[in-house]
């Protein structure tokens, strides 16, 4: 009878050990699932043989910066850097870009795009979890030994820069600049970076690659992220100003036609177009507060930001459930009142904040502001930008051409 008591019981133990195992091995893979890579024709080495790692039982808070080239995401994006909790990525998605787009052959299709928008997730979801292994599938050449010299823009991510993951001669407590980083840090470790970032309660990643936040719902419903997405817009024609003097040569007819007063008949309107369409789109959605977006999503505008960076990062924070890290509050102090002459690089973020705002009005003609607003003015209307009727109102200062506007986060 004894004997029988202690087989049951050792067979009880055994069932918990195996559904354990299973559970495991369920949610781990789960997170692992590759049909960005399979419908782009990638190998799935790291899918099937990279380490997997535990879904989210400890409910971090995963934040994801959706914004658009030249928005002010790199300002919004040391928001989070600077938090001496947060792990911070600099555009990883330029990685998935650069791989993919040059295996489409028809351009920018509905196809090309599935195959973007699913590889993308797919990374996101892995990044999220702190597997930076995966991003081993898109960094050329590969890594030997989880080390590589190719993540964009490394410089961008304080943890990146810092011990344990770089150990650079100097104080312990010595933070470096973007271009010191990459000179002094050498190689990166993706395994103690993955360590890094696990030992962080919160991860925060920016990116310009995505179009609309609708393209997130899949991450956005996925319980295992509790993910939570900042839309960062700015006024259109602000946008088009700063390209066309940050990337002259993409943006030389815009300039041309500044310049000459006459609008090229070759010029590529979608450079402005596609910016006024993925706003539009998206801020819809954001502003019709479907169910799958509640206490998921915040729209910010940069103008906003500007005016009041003190304020509009106490909201966030507070949108976010995440205390205001006091390095983030000094920072701001530093990098918004600074002079603009130090922040020329084109990623910079040391900047009077309020005087860059409506800067662009005196680095475009009335010609091209009015070819603007008429090609944007359903986005114009939705975000609370206000028309220049003529050129005298376009260059007084006095008249802000922001209403003001409350957008409340949806929770």
């Amino acid at each position: 009878m004894q004997c029988s008591w202690k087989a049951v019981l050792l067979l009880a133990l055994a069932s918990i050990a195996i559904q354990y195992t299973a559970i495991r091995t369920f949610t781990a893979k789960s997170f692992h699932t590759c049909p960005g890579l399979a419908e782009a024709g990638l190998a799935e080495r790291l899918c099937e043989e990279g380490p997997t790692f535990a879904y989210n039982l400890s409910r971090k808070t995963h934040i994801l910066i959706l914004a658009t080239t030249r928005s002010g995401s790199s300002f919004v994006g040391q928001l989070f850097n600077q938090h001496l909790d947060v792990f911070y990525l600099f555009e990883p998605l330029y990685h998935v870009q650069n791989t993919l787009i040059p295996r489409f052959t028809q351009g920018k299709s509905p196809a090309d795009r599935r195959v973007m928008l699913g590889a993308s997730r797919d990374l996101l979801r892995s990044l999220y979890d702190c597997d930076l292994y995966f991003l081993e599938n898109y960094i050329k050449p590969p890594p030997v030994n989880h080390t590589t010299d190719r993540i964009f823009r490394r410089g961008a991510s304080r943890v990146l820069c810092s011990r344990p993951v770089c150990d650079p001669p100097g104080s312990p407590e010595l933070v470096l600049e973007e271009g010191d980083c990459v000179r002094k840090c050498g190689l990166l470790n993706l395994t103690v970076a993955a360590e890094a970032c696990r030992e962080r309660s919160h991860v925060a990643i920016k990116t310009v690659r995505v179009p609309e936040v609708n393209d997130l719902r899949a991450l956005v419903e996925d319980p295992r992220l509790n993910l939570k997405v900042i839309q960062l817009v700015r006024d259109p024609r602000g946008i088009l100003a700063s390209r066309s003097e940050t990337f002259r040569d993409t943006y030389r007819l815009w300039r041309l036609w500044y310049g000459t007063g006459r609008k090229p008949y070759n010029l590529d309107v979608t450079q402005l177009t596609t910016v006024c369409e993925d706003f539009s789109n998206s801020v819809s959605t954001g502003l019709m507060r479907p169910p799958w977006l509640k206490g998921k999503y915040m729209l910010v505008r940069y103008e906003d930001l500007a005016r009041n960076p003190m304020k509009k990062t106490e909201e966030i924070y507070g949108f976010l459930g995440i205390p205001l890290d006091s390095h983030v509050a000094h920072w701001i102090q530093n990098n918004t009142r600074g002079d603009p002459t130090l922040g020329k690089h084109k990623y910079g973020t040391v900047r009077n904040s309020a005087a860059t705002a409506e800067k662009w009005r005196f680095r475009l003609s009335y010609d091209i502001v009015a070819f603007a607003q008429n090609t944007c003015q359903r986005v114009l209307a939705q975000l609370g930008y206000k028309m220049a009727t003529s050129e005298e109102e376009l260059k007084n200062p006095s008249i802000s051409l922001v209403e003001e506007r409350d957008f409340r986060p949806f929770s």
